[in-house]
């Protein structure tokens, strides 16, 4: 596990409070496009929102981050940011899906990259009562029974996750967004999230920056590192689990791709 490095910025409010603020405050957005627009659903919905909390988060970082590089899932990307020094990565609503059919598993993204190197993250949880920050999250939950619980996506397990389940006789979890089941290992919800495609930078940077500092296991399906602000911010794999059955989860996890027709 990489250590995370301490965010020191130039701003009059500390970096974990802008990353908060950033969060809760688009969070609290998305809650009031739903509950404004009850005519609204489908792609509708899910477009209105991402536009709605992108536009609150370019404001806020304009004012509250003069000067730094942003990468968005939501805005146009510039090769700017690779030269910066700190870069926020921000996913406005995770979870689309279940942002539409009013469900609470969908998230608000805000990571920071300080020279490099994955600094901070915040983590919204369907609305913004439940904010998770790295630089507060101390520890990790316990695991509440004897099975192993791999969070999954609710419409279908990928057949990779499916088999590494069976492997390690686990049971799989449904729930919605990437941030949501990677923060249900933090929260003792799932021991492990495991993920084989189909996923950029801001999908988990918020979320690993505070797996990381809660103690648990991150990398990509290969055991490489998750490595963040690259010129291709496609980042399709990721595993995040309890530390203690991490060489188990990779171990099933080599046999699965090992399996996979080339």
């Amino acid at each position: 596990m990489t250590d995370l490095v301490p965010a020191v910025g130039p701003h009059d409010l500390p970096d974990a409070e802008i990353a908060r603020t950033l969060a809760t405050e688009a969070a609290r957005r998305l809650v009031e496009v739903r509950n404004d627009n009850p005519d609204v659903e489908g792609k509708a919905l899910k477009d209105l929102g991402d536009q709605s909390a992108q536009a609150l988060l370019a404001a806020r970082l304009a004012e509250l981050a003069p000067g730094d590089a942003v990468l968005s899932e939501e805005a146009a990307d510039s090769a700017a940011r690779l030269g910066a020094d700190r870069v926020w990565i921000i996913d406005p609503l995770d979870g689309t899906r279940e942002f539409s059919e009013h469900r609470d598993d969908w998230a608000v993204h805000i990571a920071l990259v300080v020279d490099g190197s994955l600094a901070l993250g915040a983590v919204a949880l369907g609305g913004p009562d439940v904010v998770l920050v790295s630089s507060e999250v101390d520890g990790h939950a316990a695991p509440s029974g004897d099975r192993i619980r791999i969070a999954v996506s609710r419409s279908r397990a990928p057949q990779l996750v499916q088999q590494v389940a069976e492997s390690l006789g686990a049971e799989l979890v449904p729930m919605g967004s990437a941030g949501v089941k990677i923060c249900s290992v933090v929260r003792g919800e799932a021991d492990a999230y495991v993920h084989g495609g189909g996923q950029y930078e801001w999908d988990s940077a918020a979320p690993v920056a505070v797996a990381r500092t809660a103690g648990l296991y991150t990398s990509r399906l290969d055991g490489s590192e998750l490595i963040y602000n690259q010129p291709n911010p496609y980042l399709p794999d990721l595993v995040v689990c309890r530390p203690e059955i991490s060489g188990d989860v990779m171990n099933a996890v080599g046999a699965a791709l090992a399996s996979q027709p080339e």
